[in-house]
Order: structure tokens, then sequence, then C-alpha cells
């Protein structure tokens, strides 16, 4: 559907959505992309969702003339795991002119899996995005799809030796996608019938978690406004941490409140911080964090006061 946009080989725009280096976390088969399996499935998501739509033939195409047909209905061509091993397929895809999301076959190897990327650029389109799709194992009762396990070790080699934007698909399962954004994924693909659940996981771990482990870059400014909400989105959760570990505090010390401050530990804190954050510096992050505590501590008091009002007098 939308034309091919060439970008460095370490990003691929698919739609409006880019995804790679300097790029935030994308969740595709939540509210920042959709895909489907199947000619039917995608013109009924085309014509509810004007986004980014990728789409993965169902079986094997007959011909050009049913990738030709995907074409006008997608933003991208996903090759899934089971039909990497046809070549000839790998490669008219390719010519379609559309981003690619090579998905891993569930046997094969890392060479084998960058090979299929690197047909895809011999044919003239680079913009091709790995997605790691997992490995057949025993544990069949704790993976996403029956005896699937996604080798993230293996996706962040992928992406150390292509280059290239890597994907982990987390299916319906949740478990997962803080630990495959920890591990380097520049998105999360979801199976087309995930949970809400998954989808609200996924996103949590795109917005919180990547905010702490992932660098952006931005030349605008309402994607760096974008990437702001993400970084206070996990100081939100990191502050709140604090402050019921500040009360725990309160509630063990001889002296608690105010008068049990510690202004030494606190100067000893500033300057690890600022070890951490030289940018700011120990000037700067005084008062940030004189505040930080003094709302923990008059936290601390108020739920101390309530806790007192609700106990009953003996008697």
């Amino acid at each position: 559907m939308s034309h091919m946009v060439q970008l460095d080989r370490g990003a691929v725009r698919i739609g409006d959505l880019a995804i790679g280096d300097g790029m935030p976390v994308a969740v595709i088969g939540g509210e920042h992309a959709r895909w489907v399996r199947g000619r039917v499935p995608a013109e009924e998501t085309r014509a509810a969702w004007p986004g980014p739509l990728l789409v993965e033939p169902s079986g094997e195409p007959s011909g050009a003339d049913d990738l030709a047909a995907v074409a006008e209905l997608a933003d991208a061509v996903v090759v899934g795991a089971a039909w990497t091993h046809d070549l000839d397929l790998v490669r008219a895809v390719a010519r379609v002119g559309l981003p690619v999301v090579v998905q891993r076959g569930h046997t094969a190897t890392l060479e084998e899996w960058l090979a299929v990327a690197d047909i895809c650029a011999a044919e003239g389109n680079d913009q091709v995005v790995l997605c790691e799709s997992g490995s057949r194992t025993h544990l069949a009762g704790r993976t996403h799809l029956g005896g699937v396990t996604l080798d993230l070790a293996l996706m962040g080699a992928a992406r150390r030796r292509s280059g290239r934007p890597v994907l982990a698909d987390l299916g319906d399962d949740p478990a997962l996608a803080g630990a495959a954004v920890a591990a380097g994924a520049d998105g999360l693909l979801l199976a087309p019938s995930a949970s809400q659940a998954t989808a609200e996981a996924a996103h949590e771990a795109a917005t919180v978690l990547a905010a702490l482990v992932r660098p952006e870059a931005h030349g605008r400014v309402g994607d760096a406004r974008d990437a702001i909400d993400r970084v206070d989105a996990a100081l939100a959760i990191l502050l709140e941490r604090r402050a019921g570990l500040a009360g725990t505090i309160q509630r063990l010390k001889p002296v608690g409140g105010f008068r049990g401050r510690d202004m030494d530990r606190e100067r000893r804190l500033v300057a690890a911080m600022a070890r951490r954050a030289p940018r700011l510096g120990e000037a700067r992050l005084a008062p940030v964090m004189n505040a930080v505590i003094e709302a923990g501590l008059h936290l601390a008091e108020e739920e101390r006061r309530g806790s007192d009002l609700a106990t009953p007098e003996a008697g």
C-alpha cells in the first residue's frame, strides 16, 4: 500500500511507523500497528484501520497476482517462519517493494536466518526487519505457541551481526515483554488474536522499561515530547516505589519523620546520583532529591496518622 522509504539499514519505516535505532519500541498488534494472516483478514482490517498494516500471506501465495493483491493492502509483508525455506517465494516477496519482516524458522540457525535477509537485499530490497519467533523445545507448557521458546540471545546476536532492526514475537504471552525489551528488541510482535492483557503488558514494557535501557534520538518536537512522556512514566513508577520503601524505613527507625532525617546520608545519595547524572550535578540534584524525600516523609506521616485512626483503642 505504502511506498518504501529508504532509511539507514538500522531503521525501517513501515507506513508512518519507524522501527530501529534511536526509535521507540514499537508494538505491532497493539496501538502502533496491526498484522494479520491472509488476504481476507487484511481486507477487513484495512477497512477499519488506517495505520501501518503488516500482512503474512496465508499458506504460500500462488503467484505474483496474490502478492500484488497483498501489496495493495499492506505496508509490509511478513515472511512467516513456516515458509522461510522457500527462497523463490522470499525473492518474490522482496520484489514487491514493501518492507519485509523475516521471521526465524523454528529450526533455523542464525546464519540461515540472516541469509534470508541477504536474499531480500540481493533483490534490491534492503528494508528488512528480523523477527525472532522461537525454537521448538520440550517446554510446551511454558511457551507462547506450544513447544516454541523465544531465543532472546539469538535475537540480540542477529541485531549485532546484521545491523537490522529486530522484533520479538510474543504471541499471546506477555511474560517475556520486559525481557525482550531489555534484550534489545526494537519492537514486540503480538498474535493477531492477542488478549488485551498481553497488549497492555507489551505497551507497558515498551513505555517504562525502554525508557530506562534504550537511547532514543529525535528530530521533531512531538517525538521528543513523546520520549519525555515515556521517561516520566518510568520516573513515576520509581518514585512510587521509593515512597513505599521510605515508608517502611520510617516504621522501622527508632526516630522517624523529619526529626529522623540523616543529612549526611542524603548528601552521599546526591553525590552518588551526580555520578550517574553528571550534566545535572550535585547542585541541581540536591533540591530535586530534597523535594522527593520530603514528599515521601509527608506521605509516610499521613499514612501513619490514617493507620492510627483506623486502629481501635484497647480497653
